[in-house]
């Protein structure tokens, strides 16, 4: 009789389970996976790695990373600049169909997929990198007329994110990172180009349309650019807050001095890592890279050594087209070191968080 109840109970319990399972968003989902696989290492990610490399275009399924290490990324991301005005092809010319094509593939291999939103500036016209009108945010949120041309661009935008769905129906979970770099003064969003007030009320019009449309597939990410020189207060001026943001990170290349870079590297990551705590969410490092690489010892010896001391989900590399990489091919000088990388236990690539769900 104790072991009718015991099965009664535990069948239960599994349905009960099944049910919560079935019940939860894909963000939600993605966020428990995330938190599994941090527990493990942080994984290596790269930006349009299926459309091109350092000698190759648009060549189905061919990866410089697969053919250096034999492996695919374990994130691959993507991004949707040029879809608010109708373009077939996004600003870096990678037409629609294929981003949507290669970000379900890299989902149902297993993969994580992420993707950013380089608008063009709705008061120019010209590109995200557009800083010719200071007021471009304000007026986004004040003017009607702008204010309706940027609704319609989201529009555009869900209208896209309503096809990234399995062939079974299930919405692919996404780390969605807007708005960010936004420390900088290069993009029409930017410290100099907005109040923080108006930073905000940019970050939440856009959020709120997209849930409100439904999509509880996206995971939010928030991603200044390399600071060296954080702190809470600073900080929490423009971000979002505990309840519209998942997951914080960085944008992180060298451009600078080796030793400058790892100090403000440093620097930005035991303050991620600090804040993470405090606030319960993961972090990453959102974008990186040393363009063109051409120090050929750079990931282990210059990268990974950073990376290795904070508790980090992901690192996510450039893309790789032509003169401008920022990941090796089998030929580039650091892809002997590149491999050493991929050997390491806590670097994770594609197979190594298949079994993690």
């Amino acid at each position: 009789k104790m072991k009718k109840i015991f099965i009664v109970i535990l069948l239960t319990l599994l349905f009960h389970y099944s049910l919560n399972q079935d019940s939860k968003s894909g963000k939600d989902l993605l966020l428990e996976r995330l938190n599994l696989i941090n527990k493990k290492g942080y994984m290596f990610g790269h930006q349009d790695d299926t459309f091109y490399g350092l000698h190759w275009e648009w060549e189905l399924d061919r990866s410089d990373i697969y053919e250096t290490v034999g492996d695919y990324p374990a994130i691959m991301g993507f991004d949707l600049g040029g879809i608010e005005l109708g373009n077939d092809k996004n600003l870096d010319d990678v037409p629609f169909y294929r981003i949507r094509e290669e970000l379900i593939k890299h989902h149902e291999r297993g993969g994580i997929v992420t993707i950013s939103w380089h608008p063009r500036n709705p008061v120019t016209g010209g590109t995200a990198w557009d800083t010719s009108d200071k007021s471009t945010v304000h007026k986004i949120l004040t003017d009607e007329s702008i204010k309706s041309k940027f609704l319609d661009w989201i529009d555009k935008v869900a209208d896209f994110l309503s096809t990234l769905k399995t062939n079974n129906g299930t919405k692919v979970p996404i780390i969605f990172r807007p708005w960010h770099e936004n420390n900088g003064s290069w993009f029409w969003w930017g410290q100099n180009l907005c109040s923080d007030e108006d930073y905000l009320g940019l970050w939440n019009l856009l959020q709120d349309e997209l849930i409100n449309r439904g999509f509880d597939n996206l995971l939010w990410n928030f991603s200044p650019n390399l600071d060296g020189t954080w702190n809470e207060s600073k900080y929490l001026k423009r971000y979002p807050g505990n309840d519209r943001v998942q997951l914080i990170g960085v944008d992180a290349y060298q451009s600078i001095l080796e030793i400058i870079f790892t100090l403000q590297l440093n620097a930005d990551l035991e303050f991620l890592q600090s804040f993470a705590e405090k606030n319960n969410k993961l972090f990453a490092l959102t974008e990186c890279g040393y363009k063109n690489i051409p120090d050929s010892t750079w990931w282990t010896k210059v990268l990974n050594p950073v990376m290795e001391k904070y508790n980090i989900v992901y690192f996510h590399t450039w893309r790789n087209y032509k003169e401008e990489y920022f990941a090796p091919d089998p030929t580039q000088k650091s892809a002997e070191d590149f491999k050493k990388l991929y050997e390491m236990p806590k670097v994770l690539f594609l197979r190594d968080i298949l079994d993690i769900n």
